[in-house]
């Protein structure tokens, strides 16, 4: 990734991401890949420079990634990601699917912001 100009995430080195028109991230985990930009065209040139490299199958646009859902909403540029079957899995396994649920309210002074 180092040669074709894309730099290692300072926090993570399983990210790498390069900064140009249109900025491009790259996660990897084992043998898994992600590629997250807003231009497909980007994308196809990212795979086709990587299956110069390696062998790779195309899987299509994910679904789903380390246990997590990915919901997209094209039209207004919006991704959620989702651990709803994972925390049914803890509730099951620690014999809590039948609690009731209790909501924690945030501080005054702790604002979420889209940023």
């Amino acid at each position: 990734m180092i040669k074709i100009r894309y730099k290692r995430g300072e926090y993570d080195s399983y990210v790498y991401f390069k900064q140009s028109d249109d900025s491009t991230y790259l996660l990897l985990y084992v043998d898994d890949m992600l590629i997250a930009v807003k231009c497909k065209t980007y994308v196809q040139k990212l795979k086709a420079q990587l299956k110069k490299e390696f062998d790779m199958k195309n899987l299509g646009e994910a679904k789903k990634i380390l246990s997590m859902e990915i919901t997209r909403d094209i039209g207004s540029s919006r991704l959620w990601l989702s651990q709803k079957n994972y925390i049914l899995k803890v509730l099951e396994r620690f014999n809590m699917t039948e609690v009731r649920p209790v909501t924690t309210p945030l501080a005054d002074y702790f604002k979420l912001s889209s940023k």
